[in-house]
């Protein structure tokens, strides 16, 4: 396929630029995506568009397409393919690891030690385009019962989440706190009550993502940030505090409250990036035997297995994009997600723009 393509990049200091891009070839094992839908994360706005400071794993390289939370249809193929053809439905995991080293063999491609490692959207060309060039590796299926919105938050949020859910284990034993109620909160509360959580308490501080966690009934409880919240917690739990939370809001004080509203022998999962954890060892960890844990991203064969899942439980996750933009508002989309006065953010294509 020959001709140009826009795509949009992020130069710093919040902004967007958008350019013209050859429309690439598949090589040896390699796809080319026709993108329908690409969701914004967090830690786009957080280590690239505002401040553009990211080293390492967020490094990101200037003059790469942007988006890491790409979905899609394969229109062409390279040689030497085995599983995804043309017109394959397919979620792009968004780190294209080495595929030699002991994380990569594992499938936790996002911790491949290689400095062949590349992610989608940072070293490497990414979603925000109007085709994507993938290796199949990369690759997982999107049943016909997701929308292409639905398979974008797979592609990191809703998979990150799962990675932390699985990793602290919820079932109907559980009363879960989530701290911070953005597009990664808000997943996992869709998440935890199809698992079975039998009281879900939300801590956030920002109106509009309050308003939709009480629209689509994800939480049993939530609560603005402030000095009793810690004790609204233990009360409406007993005395006891909850027995999981997780942080997804990488906030001191928020974090402060999650490792504080669990209880005795509880488990906290820390899944927001960035800033730091101020805790007194002793009285929050030490003496009632609690576990903090943290969890990046997800491995490829757990987000396989959350793509069956939700067609089991018939989640959909694109319920929590609240505003979908075409590829030329690009600017306006990351605009919006870096607000925060909204839910999850989507540059959609075609049909899923509707």
């Amino acid at each position: 396929m020959q001709g140009s393509m826009r795509g949009a990049m992020l130069p710093g200091n919040s902004t967007v630029k958008m350019g013209d891009f050859p429309i690439p070839t598949p090589g040896h094992g390699q796809v080319l995506v026709k993108m329908k839908a690409c969701t914004i994360c967090g830690s786009d706005i957080r280590a690239i568009y505002r401040e553009h400071t990211g080293k390492g794993a967020e490094g990101y390289i200037d003059g790469k397409i942007a988006g890491h939370e790409p979905c899609g249809q394969v229109v062409e193929e390279g040689p030497g393919v085995r599983r995804f053809h043309k017109g394959s439905r397919v979620i792009i995991y968004h780190i294209s690891g080495c595929g030699v080293c002991h994380d990569c063999r594992m499938g936790y491609m996002i911790s491949c030690s290689s400095p062949l490692r590349a992610a989608y959207g940072w070293q490497r060309d990414g979603g925000m385009a109007e085709y994507l060039l993938a290796d199949e590796k990369d690759c997982v299926e999107l049943p016909d019962s997701l929308s292409y919105a639905d398979g974008a938050q797979v592609a990191c949020g809703f998979g990150t989440v799962y990675e932390a859910l699985e990793k602290i284990g919820i079932s109907g034993n559980d009363n879960v706190l989530i701290t911070g109620l953005g597009p990664v909160g808000l997943a996992a509360a869709m998440l935890c009550r199809a698992m079975g959580a039998q009281k879900i308490i939300g801590v956030e501080l920002i109106d509009e993502r309050i308003e939709l966690a009480k629209k689509l009934k994800l939480v049993d409880i939530v609560l603005k940030p402030s000095d009793s919240t810690v004790q609204q917690i233990l009360d409406a739990t007993n005395g006891k505090g909850c027995e999981k939370a997780i942080d997804a809001s990488a906030n001191d004080a928020a974090r402060q409250i999650a490792v504080r509203g669990t209880r005795q022998w509880g488990t906290v999962a820390l899944v927001g990036e960035g800033n730091t954890l101020s805790i007194n060892p002793s009285p929050d960890m030490i003496h009632p035997q609690k576990t903090i844990i943290g969890s990046w991203v997800t491995s490829i064969w757990r987000m396989e297995d959350l793509v069956e899942r939700l067609v089991r439980w018939n989640i959909h996750p694109d319920v929590l994009i609240t505003h979908r933009f075409p590829l030329e508002k690009a600017d306006e989309a990351y605009a919006l997600m870096a607000s925060g006065h909204c839910g999850k953010v989507a540059v959609c294509f075609d049909e899923e723009l509707k």
